[in-house]
């Protein structure tokens, strides 16, 4: 069977699924402090045995990459029940978990055991306060330090660090988290601030672009571009020229990537999102539960692959570059993950 491509010829590679809509952060670009939630019911998430399956059918037509998100994916007890089942399908060559890293210490080791590949931990400052602030009163700087340590200790390496930059917040901390993350155990990761979700009054005047970042980094630590491990990878990379390790930086709002996206979300409670920036996803859950067999999945699948335009990144710098950056309906990120 052909593997499916969208309207614009984009093939289907990754698949990260959520595990559960709740954190226990509140980071002020996903989830702020100041705002009600309401989540999901248990009996609407769908169980590991779901999820496996379905994973199953989405490796069939040629996802190789698969990476566990939430809310905080470490809330979900039991999850080396689930790493456990992926890490046996057939074609997942890579098995990722993306978290906020503080419940690390008592979960890395039974997450490698389970066939866990590698963890990416959001860490968005070094300062008590600044960290403190970002997260919305709710983290432990030192506990997420030391998860991290547990993570590289585990195996779970390269450990990626993803870091957020706000204008007038972290900046200033560009340089540091270069120097606390170099070598080979880490690989750090600098993000453009992002209008994902319609909850952190997203500014374009807060974001601080990649070229910026790497400019302060190569000021003080010497850069070199370095080619992308594969074609639809997110992250520019770059070497340090003294064979430090390397880092990387997403640069969703100045160099958009649409053009080589192959990722698709699948929510916590089974929509299947095909962007980021969806406004709509597509139920998987209900046919999967009122009992059709794999073939009438995949060919959903197919379809909602096979119609799928988004190219929001780009369309976004469109907006931007005639001084119009509008705000559309689209899913919150605690509810798909990064």
């Amino acid at each position: 069977m052909e593997q499916p491509r969208d309207q614009f010829g984009r093939p289907l590679t990754d698949l990260r699924i959520s595990v559960t809509d709740r954190c226990n952060f509140r980071c002020t670009f996903c989830m702020p402090e100041d705002r009600a939630y309401e989540f999901l019911p248990r009996a609407e998430v769908l169980s590991y045995e779901e999820l496996i399956r379905l994973a199953r059918l989405f490796v069939s037509r040629g996802v190789e990459k698969i990476r566990i998100t939430g809310g905080e994916p470490l809330l979900r007890r039991d999850l080396s029940h689930l790493i456990e089942g992926l890490a046996g399908i057939a074609g997942v060559d890579d098995l990722a978990l993306t978290t906020n890293g503080l419940l690390l210490p008592q979960r890395a080791p039974a997450l490698r055991d389970a066939g866990l590949d590698r963890v990416t931990v959001s860490l968005h400052s070094l300062e008590a306060a600044t960290f403190a602030r970002l997260t919305g009163g709710r983290g432990d700087l030192d506990g997420v330090l030391r998860g991290i340590e547990a993570a590289a200790a585990a195996g779970l390496t390269p450990v990626k660090i993803n870091a957020v930059v706000l204008r007038g917040q972290n900046e200033h901390e560009i340089e540091a988290l270069a120097r606390r993350f170099r070598g080979d155990d880490y690989v750090l990761r600098f993000i453009e601030y992002m209008d994902v979700g319609t909850l952190n009054d997203w500014d374009p005047e807060s974001v601080v672009s990649a070229r910026e970042i790497v400019d302060r980094i190569d000021r003080v630590l010497p850069l070199e571009p370095a080619p992308r491990r594969s074609p639809n990878d997110t992250a520019l990379r770059y070497r340090y020229r003294d064979g430090g390790g390397e880092v990387g930086v997403i640069a969703s709002i100045s160099q958009p990537f649409c053009g080589d996206c192959s990722r698709a979300r699948l929510s916590a409670e089974g929509r299947l999102y095909t962007c980021l920036f969806s406004a709509i996803g597509h139920d998987l859950k209900t046919p999967l539960r009122e009992g059709a067999d794999d073939a009438q999945l995949i060919e959903r699948i197919d379809q909602i692959w096979g119609t799928r335009r988004d190219r929001y990144s780009e369309e976004r710098a469109d907006r931007l570059s005639q001084g119009r950056p509008g705000v559309a309906p689209r899913v919150e990120m605690f509810r798909i993950g990064g």
